[in-house]
């Protein structure tokens, strides 16, 4: 059984980046630029999105954050991303969700240029994706196929079974996968909770991919032998022996399935560090499509 590092993985897209970055620097050119915009005051929008300005930092671009009261108008908002839309110092916009209960979710999306949206949620984006276009994807589903690609994990005519159906997760990576291209070109699986028995579909996966939100759903007598394991999820199940009084547990019970897998993500520490390190790729190839 092999343990795939996202931590380390997502460190090197970071060094990578910062090298690229570096030398546009040395060139005497502008950087990529990533703004995010944080509405409200949620406190684990608030570290997030403090933890996407330290890696921003952290590799010489360029951000920013907008923090704005909850009390803003959607007009307002709107009339601040399309500021950013036409500022050519910023690449990506990011917009932090959720939102205020008054602000529609969807027209912040769409309002977003396609060109700046380093997340993958604006309509011609996931409209891209869906047809095989090159195109922004979200950077979630996107940090699961490049921890595929470089642990070198075969996927041309595997089936992926994915369970979960969001649109921030589920949906994309099933796109991405089944797409004929490198590194995807599989036989892929959508599972939710109309399934009758989700077991029969998780037992014929070669590479399972877990997006539920269900604390340790997938035990090992729902998996075969030798399957690859993504496992997206993150939540707290309470835990009095741990100081902050909870432990964090993935959607599939790890000690039992790693009996069986082939290769398999720990939570924390696999999928979630590759998110951030998506968007920061995404920010530079924006730059180098769109911007400079």
């Amino acid at each position: 059984m092999i343990l795939i590092d996202g931590k380390k993985i997502a460190q090197d897209i970071r060094n990578e980046l910062k090298m690229d970055i570096q030398k546009l620097k040395d060139e005497g050119k502008n950087v990529p630029g990533l703004v995010a915009i944080l509405v409200g005051d949620d406190p684990a929008s608030k570290i997030y999105v403090k933890s996407k300005g330290k890696a921003c930092d952290e590799i010489g671009m360029r951000s920013k954050t907008e923090e704005i009261p909850a009390s803003i108008s959607e007009e307002e908002l709107l009339n601040l991303i399309e500021s950013y839309n036409n500022n050519t110092d910023y690449h990506g916009i990011l917009v932090q969700l959720p939102l205020p209960e008054h602000i529609r979710e969807d027209k912040v999306i769409e309002a977003i240029s396609p060109r700046k949206d380093v997340d993958g949620f604006h309509p011609i984006s996931v409209g891209k994706l869906v047809i095989g276009k090159d195109t922004f994807r979200s950077c979630t589903p996107a940090g699961i196929q490049e921890l595929l690609i470089r642990y070198d994990i075969d996927t041309k005519g595997k089936h992926i079974v994915v369970l979960g159906r969001s649109n921030i997760v589920g949906k994309p990576i099933a796109n991405i996968m089944l797409q004929k291209k490198e590194h995807a070109n599989s036989i892929v699986t959508i599972c939710h909770s109309a399934a009758p028995d989700v077991s029969y579909y998780t037992k014929q996966a070669d590479i399972l991919i877990a997006a539920m939100g269900v604390p340790e759903f997938v035990k090992s007598d729902m998996v075969k032998e030798g399957v690859v394991v993504i496992d997206v999820g993150i939540n707290r199940v309470e835990d009095k022996s741990k100081p902050k009084g909870y432990r964090l547990v993935g959607d599939v019970a790890f000690e039992e399935v790693m009996q069986k897998a082939s290769y398999i993500t720990p939570v924390p520490g696999g999928v979630g560090p590759m998110t951030i390190a998506m968007l920061l790729k995404n920010t530079y190839e924006g730059y180098i499509k769109y911007g400079e």
